[in-house]
C-alpha cells in the first residue's frame, strides 16, 4: 500500500500546485461560457472530499461529506485548506497499519480517484481562461 499512498501524495501535491498561483479574480472564474461553478468552487469540493475520505479511512467507513472551506474565492484560504488537508491525510497514512484493509483500500482508491477527476476538470478551466499550468503539473500531463 505504499505504493497508493505515494500515489496519493503526488495527486494531493500536484493539485496543491494549481491553486498556489492564482487569484481571487481567477478562483472566482468560471469554466468559459459552460454552465459550471468556479474554480474556487472546484477547490472547495477537493478540500471536502479530502477531508471527507480521510475521517472515513480512519473510521473505516465512510461518514459524510463536510468541509472546512469557507472562503473558496480567496487564495490564501485556498491554499491552507489544500495543505492543512493533504496534511492530515498524510498523517492518517502514517499512523495506520498496513497492509490496510479492504474498505480503507476502497476509501482511497476513491479519493484518488476523484482528486484525479477534478484534476481533468480544472484543466478545462485553466484552459478556458487562460491560465498557465504550473510546470511539474504540466509536466505530469503533458500541457502545453
Amino acid at each position: 500500500m505504499d505504493l497508493l499512498s505515494a500515489r496519493l501524495d503526488k495527486a494531493t501535491s500536484l493539485t496543491n500546485a494549481l491553486a498556489a498561483q492564482l487569484s481571487g479574480e481567477q478562483l472566482a472564474s468560471h469554466n468559459g461560457e459552460s454552465p459550471s461553478n468556479s474554480i474556487g468552487s472546484q477547490f472547495w469540493c477537493v478540500v471536502g472530499a479530502r477531508e471527507s475520505y480521510t475521517r472515513a479511512f480512519e473510521a473505516g467507513a465512510w461518514q459524510g461529506f463536510s468541509c472546512s472551506l469557507k472562503e473558496p474565492e480567496v487564495p490564501a484560504s485556498v491554499q491552507a485548506a489544500l495543505a492543512a488537508s493533504q496534511a492530515a491525510l498524510q498523517a492518517a497514512l502514517a499512523a495506520a497499519s498496513q497492509p490496510y484493509d479492504e474498505p480503507r483500500q476502497h476509501i482511497l482508491f476513491d479519493l484518488l480517484e476523484h482528486e484525479a477527476q477534478h484534476q481533468g476538470q480544472l484543466i478545462r478551466y485553466f484552459y478556458a481562461n487562460q491560465i498557465a499550468f504550473p510546470p511539474a503539473f504540466a509536466k505530469r500531463y503533458a500541457l502545453s
